[in-house]
């Protein structure tokens, strides 16, 4: 007995020991055991999970807090990733990341498993690592136990698809989603992620009323009362203001922000210009000025003037309205946000109403120098302004020659007069701007730079502003300077590499000259001759001046007949380029007929006169006006492709045709001027647009000619095999297989 007490101590340890070991054992990760589970479980909720999804939506709160809405445009309705947006939050989701990694590291057999997942597919769709977090995403819709959570995975899904511009995925995944049971949450997130797709495509109606669905599911507050404005949005875009109106009314209800309730009475008020409610445009005048007289909208008067010109555009007062948009470009202080829409909205005004190409190229080109590239307007107005870049080049061209080769005809004294007019009317201008630069130095350095004349009157159009009042015009000279010349120290001569040779090239004041400079008078000289020496420099640099002037324009006026001969080459060239660039490019056949007329009248043997026939017809066509062109054309070239064109049945004429036409000549023109890559370019883009025109075949031909002088043999056997099999009964079949022949000797060859 005595020696059962003595062992005791021992046999208590050893059993402690054991239940120890037992407990361990049982707490593995991999078992199924219930006392196993339940503290994985435990663990990863709250030593993991819970820090993990607290950091995750804490970064999406500052993200949203912190956002930059542009509203002179349409809202994303999720706020899209952006790598460098989420800079100030990476910390966090770093972290999160790391925690949420701890569950499949130590916990295997947790609920928390699957949401672990999430919450680092999350973290890395915020951080836009899209390739990551779409296999996370996948790897939880294929392993996941819950499908709650799968389908939660799979709305995270469709988010990265989007952001990654993958719609097809991102739909296809919508789809099946569609047909599942999904969970209220799910439900909600998956509507406000297909609406975003829908408005990633530009499919307007379809996420204004995918959002429609969605509002009930939602709470009050910023991010609902945001919603709404972009539903106002959305509906507006698609030509339904009324309902945009009540979106507008229920962001005022939702809790806004005072930028969100102020954006949403201006676009209400925009949305009653379109629903043509006087009544209610009555009350906008006065409603305009409270906004205005409102302190609080002391940083916001460039948005309210823009709305102001935007009613008066709608209403057709279109002067007044380019009034407001002047009045929004002055108030816009250092906020230039507003700004380049503003003078896109003026271009527009001047490309579509007043049909004032000239004006129309300056405010777009000031609109393109502000606005962001990224801005869904960009490309647009960039098309269009390489259009107006040529219109303006083909005008200036026509004027210009027209005008040197009426200065050849003049009498030679009356020509010398005029030339000394117009330079004394240059250095006037010169001599006044130089006295405004002067004023402006002036003032500004006294800090009264406002006080200067002119120096911000926005009733001036950008290109009659002084530069040095307009940043944009000053930033692309600057530009312009430094791409030409590179940085240059600001000094006398600064065109000059070697200030001795400028100096025995600056005239009689050069000593080389044996002329008398300014500068060889000494400092210590009597003032009168130091003043008598400047004088006469002055006067000598200025009859210089003067001489090299007049010389100049002598040198450009064509005197003789083979320059005048040029001359008239490149009028008519310009006068044949604009005439299309109206029908075409502008839609303008009324100003387009006059144009291809003055070409004719002109230049009465031009090489383009059959298609100018043929243009003439289809323009007057297009006006609905009988014209004999289509005659002219049948009965002057009657073997001609326009004749064939305009000799063929209504229902299988038109400017598809025309257009196919024009591109295949713009096209072998290039290749004709050795420009092979950008004609190859130009052919790939266009071979679509030729699909059943007469020239489809032509074309493709042609391009196959290219990628053999591009690509090299094997992309040129390539493209021959491609044609020979989509053009089966191309009567340039034959001349394409003896191409392949030849393709093919040079390959046997070359092995």
């Amino acid at each position: 007995m005595s020696r059962y007490f003595r062992n005791r101590p021992l046999l208590v340890l050893l059993t402690v020991l054991a239940l120890l070991t037992g407990g361990l054992v049982s707490c593995s990760q991999y078992s199924t055991k219930p006392i196993s589970k339940g503290y994985h479980n435990l663990t990863a909720h709250f030593n993991a999970y819970v820090i993990a999804r607290d950091e995750i939506k804490e970064a999406e709160l500052i993200l949203f807090k912190t956002r930059q809405e542009n509203y002179s445009q349409l809202l994303p309705i999720l706020l899209p990733v952006d790598s460098m947006l989420s800079m100030p939050v990476k910390p966090q989701l770093d972290d999160a990341i790391k925690k949420a990694s701890l569950i499949p590291e130590r916990h295997q057999n947790s609920k928390w498993l699957d949401n672990a997942y999430i919450l680092i597919g999350r973290a890395r769709l915020l951080k836009q690592d899209l390739p990551n977090a779409i296999d996370v995403f996948k790897y939880v819709n294929t392993k996941g136990t819950s499908e709650d959570d799968k389908h939660e995975a799979l709305v995270g899904l469709m988010r990265a698809y989007t952001e990654a511009s993958d719609y097809a995925n991102a739909l296809n995944v919508a789809e099946y989603l569609r047909t599942q049971p999904l969970n209220k949450a799910n439900t909600r997130d998956f509507y406000i992620t297909k609406a975003y797709i829908h408005e990633r495509k530009g499919e307007y109606a379809v996420a204004a009323g995918i959002l429609d669905a969605t509002f009930p599911a939602l709470k009050k507050g910023e991010s609902t009362a945001r919603l709404h404005l972009i539903a106002g949005q959305l509906y507006d875009l698609t030509g339904q203001p009324a309902k945009a109106i009540a979106h507008y009314e229920k962001v005022q209800k939702s809790q806004p922000t005072y930028d969100l309730s102020f954006y949403a009475n201006l676009y209400a008020i925009q949305s009653n210009g379109l629903t043509g409610d006087q009544k209610r445009l009555a009350q906008s005048t006065e409603t305009f000025e409270s906004m205005l007289n409102d302190r609080k909208n002391a940083d916001l008067k460039d948005k309210i003037y823009f709305t102001m010109g935007l009613l008066e555009a709608r209403n057709g007062r279109i002067d007044k309205a380019i009034s407001f948009y002047r009045q929004s470009i002055q108030a816009a202080g250092a906020n230039t946000t507003q700004i380049p829409y503003t003078y896109q909205e003026i271009g527009k005004l001047y490309f579509e109403k007043k049909a004032d190409y000239s004006k129309a190229k300056v405010y777009y080109d000031s609109a393109l120098a502000l606005m962001p590239q990224q801005s869904p307007d960009y490309a647009a107005l960039m098309n269009r302004k390489k259009t107006l870049d040529e219109f303006v080049q083909y005008q200036t061209t026509i004027r210009t020659e027209d005008s040197l080769l009426n200065l050849a005809q003049m009498n030679p004294t009356a020509l010398d007069k005029l030339l000394d007019n117009v330079i004394t009317q240059k250095e006037k201008e010169d001599q006044a701007q130089a006295a405004l630069a002067q004023q402006i130095v002036e003032r500004a350095s006294n800090g009264n730079f406002n006080a200067v004349p002119g120096a911000t009157n926005s009733n001036l159009q950008p290109n009659e502003r002084w530069v040095l009042y307009n940043p944009v015009a000053l930033s692309q000279g600057r530009q312009e300077f430094s791409v030409r010349w590179g940085n240059r120290p600001i000094e006398d001569n600064w065109r000059r590499s070697n200030k001795e040779a400028s100096e025995a090239i600056a005239g009689v004041n050069s000593p080389l000259n044996g002329g008398t400079s300014a500068n060889d008078v000494s400092p210590n000289a009597p003032l009168q001759q130091q003043d008598a020496a400047n004088a006469t420099a002055s006067v000598n640099a200025t009859t210089t001046g003067r001489k090299a002037q007049k010389d100049a324009f002598y040198a450009k006026i064509p005197f003789t007949k083979e320059a005048q001969a040029q001359a008239n080459q490149r009028v008519e060239n310009a006068l044949y380029k604009l005439g299309k660039l109206y029908k075409f490019q502008l839609n303008q056949p009324a100003d387009a007929i006059p144009t291809f007329e003055q070409l004719l009248t002109r230049y009465p043997n031009t090489l383009q006169k059959p298609e100018v026939y043929y243009l003439l017809h289809l323009s007057n066509e297009q006006l609905g006006k009988t014209s004999s062109w289509k005659d002219k054309l049948l009965a002057e070239y009657p073997n001609t492709s326009y004749a064939r064109l305009a000799g063929k049945t209504v229902a299988q004429s038109g400017d598809s045709e025309a257009k196919a036409l024009v591109t295949y000549n713009q096209i072998y023109e290039l290749y004709q001027a050795n420009n092979v890559t950008e004609a190859l370019a130009r052919a790939d883009n266009s071979l679509s647009s030729f699909a059943g025109t007469q020239l489809e075949d032509k074309l493709a031909l042609l391009r196959v000619i290219l990628v053999g002088r591009v690509q090299g043999v094997d992309a040129y056997r390539q493209s021959i095999n491609e044609f020979i099999r989509d053009y089966p009964a191309s009567p340039l079949l034959p001349r394409v297989k003896a191409m392949q022949d030849a393709a093919n000797r040079i390959t046997a060859n070359r092995k």
